[in-house]
């Protein structure tokens, strides 16, 4: 179909380029509403609308979000956990044992809140929340149990100390991040629970990746795929070993795209998540969100661009804020990189600096925007934006340094 479409008379006259790459791409949902050039080239190919086609014009894409995504993290996600937990504990007093039916289940529960909460959730009041109910669970599992009320509570203690382990690092409390994550691997170790080891492995190979040591994070994420089994784990780890070859150099850019392709193989064989905005959960939506930030990497400007954009799109609510910032930041880190690459300062410092608008804000960020400020230093040095964007850059830093991420913006 590639070949056939660059041939059409509106690819000639365009100059459009086509591959089976593209066409997968348009296959897989990746792209809602292609450029008007395309979708001219694919109507005359076809004699259909791109509509009939199954392509989204922007003004029908928000109920198509909610119909495929299912609902974003409540607003009050917090006050939700807090009320259930409170309930818990009433629930706790009337059962015999120490931890019955209801109390695993409420946990449960409980655990699957916090992890929702995550992508817009304030970073230290998470992490302080996260922290209160991973003790809970510690103090339970000192009490009379049964061998499955031990492991079904030592799995949960393991989610809450893999979330724990990610809000750290977000603050950029490096070493507590590290000695949450290690807990959450031996919780999983414990209780044989591949996804929880998996989880943990991308945690080793998240702080690799932001730490600048790109052979450790292929190596992290290709021993978490032998244990993580056919899970969002995996694809996880899939993605980061993309990235990780994609960090290395052009020399290594084969070995990033059969692992993004490979990472797209396995999450089509999952189910289609009913909780998409759960942290340890991969959807569709972050499999674009990490091919966005690849293909910047690996300079393919109009393939980035288009993941990008599709981010911002599919995570853009009504009132104009964004139901996940941390990824959306990360596209328009990204959309700077590729403005700038083009030659486009004024456009490139914009969502430099549009990037860093949002309340949720991590460590990640501060490190992202490293990569924008390089290519602003090397191609326009003199320029007063570009100074600009460094003194906010530097900013960051330092907020992070006093562990004050409110202050980041």
């Amino acid at each position: 179909m590639a070949d056939a479409l660059c041939r059409t008379t509106t690819a000639l006259r365009e100059g459009l380029a086509c591959d089976e790459e593209r066409i997968r791409r348009w296959e897989r949902g990746e792209v809602l509403w292609p450029h008007p050039p395309y979708r001219k080239a694919l109507e005359e190919l076809t004699g259909r609308t791109v509509e009939e086609l199954g392509f989204v014009p922007k003004s029908k894409q928000k109920e198509r979000q909610r119909l495929l995504m299912g609902r974003v993290v409540p607003a009050d996600a917090m006050k939700a956990e807090a009320e259930l937990f409170d309930t818990m504990e009433l629930a706790r007093m009337a059962e015999i044992s120490d931890v019955g039916p209801g109390t695993l289940e409420a946990i449960e529960e409980a655990v699957d809140l916090l992890c929702r909460a995550y992508p817009s959730a304030d970073a230290a009041l998470l992490r302080d929340r996260t922290k209160r109910r991973l003790k809970y669970v510690l103090d339970l599992l000192k009490g009379r149990l049964t061998l499955h009320q031990h492991r079904e509570l030592l799995v949960q203690a393991g989610w809450l100390a893999a979330l724990l382990g990610c809000l750290h690092y977000d603050l950029g409390q490096r070493e507590q991040a590290e000695a949450a994550r290690q807990a959450a691997y031996q919780m999983g170790k414990q209780t044989g629970h591949g996804e929880l080891m998996g989880w943990a492995y991308e945690m080793s190979s998240w702080f690799a990746l932001v730490e600048g040591r790109y052979e450790e994070v292929i190596h992290a994420a290709q021993r978490g795929q032998d244990l993580a089994g056919s899970t969002s784990a995996t694809v996880q780890l899939t993605l980061k070993e993309a990235q990780g070859y994609a960090r290395l150099g052009p020399s290594h850019q084969q070995e990033a795209r059969q692992a993004l392709e490979r990472g797209a193989t396995i999450l089509g064989r999952l189910a289609t998540p009913s909780r998409p905005e759960h942290h340890f959960v991969f959807d569709h939506s972050k499999w674009i969100f990490y091919a966005s930030t690849i293909y910047t990497w690996l300079d393919d400007n109009d393939r980035a661009e288009e993941h990008a954009r599709e981010i911002i799109t599919r995570h853009s609510r009504d009132d104009g804020a964004s139901d996940a910032p941390m990824r959306t930041a990360d596209a328009r880190i990204n959309l700077g990189m590729i403005h700038a690459r083009r030659g486009d300062l004024d456009a490139a410092v914009q969502e430099g600096l549009s990037a860093f608008d949002y309340d949720r804000q991590n460590y990640d960020l501060a490190a992202r925007g490293e990569d924008l400020a390089d290519i602003l230093g090397e191609r326009f040095p003199t320029e007063p934006l570009t100074a600009q964007f460094h003194e906010l850059l530097i900013a960051a830093r330092d907020a992070l340094r006093r562990n004050r991420p409110e202050s980041l913006g």
